[in-house]
């Protein structure tokens, strides 16, 4: 069943509850929908995780846990899939985004990878914000939706798996047994 293998890899209700950066969040946190496992939750905490994490901003995971909260979406979910978005990720991810989104603006500007720096995306930022932003925006909206169909897609094809190893278990109705 997809619940245990995603609950052995989420934190704990309590660590999230109690993180110094959520407590804004309030009662918001204590509602039990937040917390389940099923295909609807998971789906939306995909796409919610997907799209927060091509956001270039600051504080993604905050931003991921609003999401969560206002679509329904599995709140530890949500949030730990921002973390795929790590300072080993990102000059890729977001040099893609910026050249994904100079292409569709056609700004003739060229930058190389290593301005995906800190100190040289500061310094160029004006050159660069609106086709990052832009790049940013578009994977992100085509990630989170191709994560949420993938995850209830894949979600009904391990239940449907499941279901069949089953049945391959219980024995055939050969008409040896007795009918009640």
């Amino acid at each position: 069943m997809p619940k245990k293998f995603i609950r052995r890899y989420l934190p704990e209700h309590h660590v999230i509850k109690e993180h110094k950066h959520l407590q804004f969040l309030g009662e918001h946190l204590h509602d039990p929908n937040l917390w389940h496992l099923n295909r609807r939750s998971v789906a939306k905490a995909v796409a919610v995780g997907f799209f927060c994490m091509y956001l270039p901003i600051p504080g993604q995971m905050i931003v991921a846990a609003i999401l969560a909260i206002l679509s329904g979406a599995n709140l530890p979910l949500s949030v730990v899939l921002v973390w795929i978005t790590n300072p080993l990720t990102m000059p890729p991810m977001f040099y893609a985004a910026y050249k994904l989104g100079a292409w569709v603006l056609g700004t003739e500007h060229q930058v190389s990878p290593d301005i995906f720096t800190f100190s040289g995306a500061l310094h160029e930022m004006g050159e660069i914000w609106w086709p990052l932003l832009l790049g940013s925006l578009i994977l992100g909206i085509t990630l989170a939706g191709v994560g949420y169909v993938g995850a209830r897609l894949l979600w009904r094809w391990i239940v449907i798996k499941s279901w069949q190893k089953r049945r391959q278990r219980l024995p055939s109705d050969g008409g040896d047994r007795p009918r009640a």
